[in-house]
């Protein structure tokens, strides 16, 4: 079932955002710090397909992504959505 982002919100980090939706993607904290600490988990693994993402949280009813400082927020926003809108 996707999931559905309700809103987008910046964090102290300005290479971090954080992505709350419309219901839970896990229970308890779950963090990827590497594409390959994220082998085995579908969502995590195609969070880090999405160019310039470094880091993954998932946590209750939000995913925090965080990015390469080179890369511009606008297009990791489009790539993390679109993962997000179409996880089954």
């Amino acid at each position: 079932m996707p999931f559905r982002v309700l809103e987008i919100q910046p964090t102290p980090n300005p290479n971090a955002a954080k992505f709350i939706l419309d219901r839970p993607v896990s229970e308890q904290p779950t963090s990827f710090l590497t594409a390959a600490s994220a082998a085995g988990h579908p969502l995590a693994e195609r969070l880090f397909g999405v160019s310039g993402v470094t880091s993954v949280l998932l946590l209750g009813d939000f995913v925090t992504v965080n990015k390469s400082p080179d890369v511009k927020w606008d297009d990791v926003v489009a790539g993390v959505q679109v993962v997000l809108s179409s996880e089954a």
